[in-house]
């Protein structure tokens, strides 16, 4: 047994839950260091007191289990087979049946949770998803190091598109480049959809790229990440094309302002939500607190988004070990948007910040 499932299980018994039931896509690859993209299928790791751990995959997939390193119990269905059945017969039969399983309450659909209630009948259903967020938040060593080389080559990627700017370029021709050049960096896939906003369109926290042609006088938002051996990296920056109002030079300075301010306060022992506040003090004192309208980040590492929360509502103190964004922004309807995001490492001796790519206003000639 890995030293996640024994931790896993030392967290299980404190709160008296027998066994789990793990199966969001990234809960099952940091307890069973098999990564796989389920589609509708079902993954699952089964975590108990009363048995070795068990995986249950699609039957085309227990060769791949094998060479990531599952050494335990494999349980492998095909299409036709409810995986649900599957795995409580195979307790039945060994008469290990759990009195309290703990499950991912996110995670679960209504169905899915209907077909398990109707082959654990007997067994009370509680919730896991704190306590797995708990032990996930705290990296180790190696997660430090994957992170890191996922953050460089979030840099890689930025410093990429900032290249291919040009007059007449399209939004998505420019995300191609990225994409494709960090493609031959060996990275699995992006971490989440690649954004690439150029003038007012960079209002939009949330944009979407399009066949929008970048013109002198544009500003240009970059926000990627990548997935590097199963860990996300995730930045964003904003530079001009050609030239840049002075309203719009106030607004990125206000934001890169805002920025350094969020990783001044993240020191070990603050509360996030003290993190969230210097940084959103900060724009407000400049008078643009109507137009930062998110939370200052989120934790990052084998998700893109997962805990903490960098909400202004967390009281959670930071630690050494966990990892996450500061992403302040400030974004008006009609004139444009920036914003600013570095990936952040929380170590013994402070904050390291693991994005590189310059931060200073940039003007794209």
């Amino acid at each position: 047994m890995n030293a996640r499932l024994e931790n896993l299980l030392t967290e299980m018994k404190k709160k008296n839950f027998d066994s789990a039931l793990v199966t969001s896509t990234a809960n099952f690859y940091y307890l069973s260091n098999y990564y796989t993209e389920p589609h509708e299928r079902v993954i699952a790791v089964y975590v108990s007191e009363n048995i070795n751990p068990i995986i249950v995959i699609p039957a085309m997939e227990v060769e791949d289990a094998k060479d990531a390193g599952w050494k335990d119990i494999i349980i492998s269905y095909h299409d036709h087979e409810n995986p649900w059945q599957l795995l409580g017969n195979y307790l039945k039969e060994n008469n290990k049946l759990p009195k309290t399983l703990a499950i991912e309450h996110n995670h679960f659909t209504l169905e899915r949770y209907q077909l398990l209630k109707d082959n654990f009948t007997t067994v009370e259903i509680v919730d896991l998803e704190n306590t797995l967020a708990n032990l996930r938040v705290i990296k180790s060593k190696k997660e430090y190091t994957l992170l890191k080389q996922a953050a460089q080559l979030a840099d890689f990627g930025v410093e990429t598109g900032v290249k291919a700017i040009q007059e007449g370029i399209t939004e998505l021709e420019v995300i191609a480049k990225i994409e494709y050049e960090l493609k031959k960096q060996g990275i699995q896939e992006m971490s989440f959809t690649t954004m690439c906003l150029s003038g007012t369109k960079t209002a939009s926290p949330h944009g979407t790229p399009g066949m929008k042609k970048i013109t002198a006088g544009d500003i240009v938002l970059f926000d990627l990440g990548v997935i590097f051996e199963g860990y996300c990296s995730d930045i964003t920056r904003t530079v001009a094309y050609k030239s840049i109002s002075s309203e719009q030079e106030r607004i990125y300075n206000t934001v890169l302002g805002a920025n350094r301010k969020g990783i001044e306060a993240s020191v070990s022992g603050t509360p996030v939500n003290k993190v969230d506040l210097a940084s959103r003090q900060y724009i407000e004192n400049a008078g643009f607190g109507e137009y930062f309208n998110h939370r200052i980040g989120h934790g990052l590492g084998i998700e893109t988004h997962e805990y903490p929360s960098m909400s202004s509502d967390n009281e959670l103190p930071l630690k050494e070990g966990m990892s996450f964004t500061i992403e302040p922004g400030i974004y008006i309807p009609g004139t444009g948007g920036v914003r600013i995001e570095d990936m952040i490492f929380m170590t013994k001796n402070g904050v390291e910040i693991l994005t590189a790519y310059p931060k200073e206003l940039q003007i794209i000639e």
